[in-house]
């Protein structure tokens, strides 16, 4: 693969992997160059997916291999919203609750490093 139709298929998956709250990064268990088939995902930002560590490989694989497994994070939100477990406000709404937990565990770990008690 290369030209334009290379360029234009990676655009793509970058702006659905990056509507998934996801972003491309190097594969982190070896040298690119070693296995350049092999590409990563890891959370977009401090706020994208809570649940996960900001280094956690939420993917790991090739560029083809990407697009079924996006089609199938794809499916599988689907399926839920047509069921009516999830959407994006309930989605959210869990995701605060999962930041908010983790800065009052970070609170809470400051003030007994501090010395204070809860």
């Amino acid at each position: 693969m290369s030209g334009w139709t290379t360029i234009e298929k990676i655009r793509s998956l970058e702006q659905r992997v990056t509507e998934l709250g996801l972003k491309f990064a190097k594969y982190p268990h070896g040298d690119w160059t070693e296995n350049h088939n092999a590409l990563c995902l890891t959370p977009k930002d401090a706020d994208s997916l809570p649940v996960y560590r900001r280094d956690a490989s939420i993917y790991a694989g090739s560029l083809e291999d990407l697009e079924h497994w996006l089609r199938g994070v794809e499916w599988a939100r689907n399926y839920d919203e047509m069921h009516k477990l999830s959407n994006t406000d309930k989605r959210a709404a869990a995701e605060q609750k999962e930041r908010n937990r983790q800065l009052m565990q970070s609170i809470k770990e400051s003030k007994r490093a501090e010395g204070v008690e809860l």
